[in-house]
């Protein structure tokens, strides 16, 4: 999906204030796409880091530039290829790496004095294409691998990636193609860098793969059917908040959420529905049995009254007619998620949908879009009216020079969900402060609030 500029993470959230020393070859990273995506820039600058370069928080002090970009949607290439071409005019010397450069021709095509491009997850041609590009230099009495690495989003919240790679066939993503097969990081592995970052102070785990819930089952040889609710348990004895992004509703999620209700993990769920007429599911190709959704939410919710549902939807696919968008519509009526996001469908190079017929015109995806969220607009305001006097816990993001901290509740995953804004008696709040307050005020999205002592 697309970034807008004062979201980038390259440019909004990296706290980048070392001092360059004398001789110190210098990387600077911009940072396209999901969170899967910055995971990947983040462990490409912890390990330059480790090997001596310094790391520039802008062009002009950096020896080369690594753009990490995203190639999921046709909007989304567009963005990348302009963050190239931006790079090569403020620095020159570019290097490419990420999901569109699955595809070299492409951005080679385009802008041809690039340096090297690599696909995604390609640590190693990554590092081989820097240490071409700006050769080396370290000190050994000065260049130590960092404890926790370098982070490009604040220090109290992280991405925790658990996995790599995709076994679903949906007909519109090509994330499979670009980034293989399901690829399960070692549950030990996995709990090693969840606790090195709580040491280090995070507060909040955001838990992030391409198929969460599918975690482990690529694992020929294993001690239990779904290794996903043990690690489940496993990070939810640390101490931090845990947040589980992009979950499948398969059925063994049921034995996730007794641990929400536990507050053993965040009561929070983000699932890719995408749609909800078993006809458009089907010619998408997607995995869920659409029939026993609206069961399995009736069950978390039984477990877990709090539990909050986020999801995304795709409007406009090919062959969708009224009636199936206007089922997309009741069933939200039915559903009654809490945080929804949709997108116009668009064609992707090498997508299978491309070829499906009866494809919909584009004044009619735009007008289905905003009769979409008007109804999602409209359930989200009564939820939160309905939250004014309660009192809840909420993690501090920022607080500004007027002395206005936003905050998340338990409800509100980073830059894609609302905030919650404390507008007096918050000087004394620092990010990543988890603090109660009395909820006095709500919007569409966002909420307001007084700080309880």
């Amino acid at each position: 999906m697309q970034n807008p500029p004062d979201l980038r993470p390259d440019l909004a959230r990296a706290r980048i204030t070392e001092t360059r020393r004398d001789g110190q070859p210098t990387i600077g990273m911009v940072s396209l796409g999901c969170p899967k995506a910055l995971v990947d820039s983040e462990r490409i600058l912890t390990r330059l880091r480790a090997e001596g370069y310094g790391i520039s928080a802008d062009y002009s002090g950096a020896d080369a530039v690594i753009v990490n970009t995203c190639g999921f949607l046709d909007s989304a290439k567009a963005e990348s290829l302009e963050a190239i071409g931006e790079a090569l005019h403020e620095n020159g010397r570019v290097i490419v790496t990420g999901c569109l450069g699955a595809e070299p021709e492409y951005i080679t095509g385009a802008h041809p004095k690039v340096l090297a491009v690599t696909g995604p997850h390609q640590y190693e041609q990554v590092l081989d294409a820097v240490h071409r590009a700006v050769p080396p230099s370290p000190d050994p009495f000065v260049d130590l691998l960092p404890a926790t690495g370098v982070s490009l989003t604040p220090r109290h919240y992280s991405y925790l990636k658990i996995s790599e790679g995709c076994n679903h066939k949906c007909k519109f993503c090509i994330i499979p193609d670009m980034r293989g097969r399901l690829v399960s990081r070692p549950q030990k592995a996995v709990l090693r860098e969840a606790e090195k970052l709580v040491e280090a102070g995070v507060r909040e785990l955001l838990v992030i793969s391409q198929d969460t819930s599918a975690y482990g089952t690529d694992w020929k040889e294993r001690d239990e059917k779904f290794p996903f609710v043990s690690l489940a348990r496993e990070l939810g004895a640390l101490g931090a908040w845990v947040r589980m992004h992009y979950v499948y509703p398969y059925p063994h999620v049921r034995e996730v959420v007794p641990l929400m209700a536990e507050g053993k993990i965040l009561p929070y769920l983000d699932i890719p529905f995408q749609h909800s007429h078993p006809d458009t599911l089907k010619r998408m190709a997607r995995p869920a049995a659409a029939e026993r959704t609206l069961d399995e939410i009736a069950a978390w919710r039984a477990t877990c009254p709090d539990i909050t549902l986020r999801s995304t939807f795709i409007v406009g696919y090919p062959g969708e007619t009224e009636a199936e968008f206007q089922h997309l519509l009741d069933w939200m009526d039915d559903a009654q998620l809490d945080r929804v996001g949709c997108f116009k469908y668009e064609n992707v190079y090498g997508a299978r949908s491309n070829a499906l017929p009866d494809h919909v015109p584009e004044e009619l995806k735009q007008e289905r879009w905003d009769r979409f969220m008007e109804k999602a607009q409209a359930i989200s305001e009564a939820k939160l009216a309905a939250k004014v006097g309660s009192v809840i816990e909420v993690i501090v993001d920022d607080v500004d020079e007027d002395g206005i901290a936003t905050c998340r509740t338990k409800a509100d995953a980073p830059e894609i969900d609302g905030n919650l804004f404390i507008d007096e008696g918050a000087d004394g709040l620092n990010p990543g402060d988890i603090v109660t307050v009395e909820v006095d005020e709500a919007g569409e999205y966002d909420l307001w609030g007084q700080l309880r002592t």
